[in-house]
């Protein structure tokens, strides 16, 4: 079965795993050898042990790159948050991780649920095609959506405020927070990041594979190991597993 599920996933004998680049929480650093390290990268190492392959990190700057790159031949798997847009031409795994996704205001709107946030008038800094500007874009349809490019773009243009709310992720927006008082969060996320791992459409035997993988992960406790080995334990949660 698993000479099988090589040949079909990784058929050059290297297993070619589409990192996203810009998610700090799962690639953290850099290895010895200048290569992406953290929890993204590990499961990948991890699968193309499984697979009896080599492996190669392909390094995208933002997911949206990694999402589009699908049919052009420069991954074998994906390592990126699900999303229901990204669905239509990708195939997901269960996720491996979960990540909180928040929105941090000012003081003055205080703010009490993420639905008032859902209002004419308010505008929220997002990064364009992350998982939660997907999530917002489909759910969101009365605040306006300011999209840039990356999270330190997002992040500057609610602290120079030209924007209302700032979406993102839960541990980098404590991170602002400590930055000014005049900053709040509001506890309950509005959505959950479930990182996952994707495939080209049409390949169920795949699919059914890395499904059996990530449940074993998670069962094994090695999802649990690598979270404290990139020290992120406290920042992300581990999905449960029926």
């Amino acid at each position: 079965m698993i000479d099988f599920i090589s040949k079909k996933i990784a058929p050059s004998g290297v297993l070619r795993v589409g990192l996203n680049m810009s998610n700090f929480l799962l690639v953290n650093s850099k290895d010895i050898k200048g290569l992406p390290n953290g929890v993204s990268p590990d499961i990948g190492k991890k699968l193309a042990k499984e697979l009896n392959v080599s492996c190669k990190l392909v390094q995208f700057e933002r997911p949206g790159l990694l999402a589009d790159a699908v049919n052009e031949d420069r991954w074998d798997i994906g390592n990126i948050a699900f999303e229901k847009e990204r669905g239509k031409t990708i195939d997901f795994s269960d996720p491996y991780v979960n990540i909180d996704a928040n929105f941090i205001f000012r003081n003055k709107d205080n703010f009490y649920s993420n639905d008032e946030i859902n209002s004419p008038g308010i505008k929220i800094a997002v990064v364009e095609r992350s998982a939660y500007d997907l999530w917002l874009t489909e759910n969101f349809k009365k605040a306006e959506l300011i999209k840039v490019n990356t999270i330190d773009d997002s992040h500057k243009l609610f602290r120079e405020g030209h924007v209302d709310v700032l979406a993102g992720l839960k541990p980098k927006l404590i991170e602002e927070l400590k930055t000014n008082n005049d900053f709040k969060i509001i506890s309950n996320p509005f959505t959950y990041i479930k990182q996952a791992i994707g495939i080209k459409k049409g390949n169920p035997e795949i699919l059914d594979f890395l499904n059996e993988f990530v449940s074993k992960l998670i069962k094994d406790g090695y999802i649990e190991q690598l979270l404290k080995k990139h020290k992120v334990q406290d920042k992300l949660s581990i999905p449960k597993i029926d």
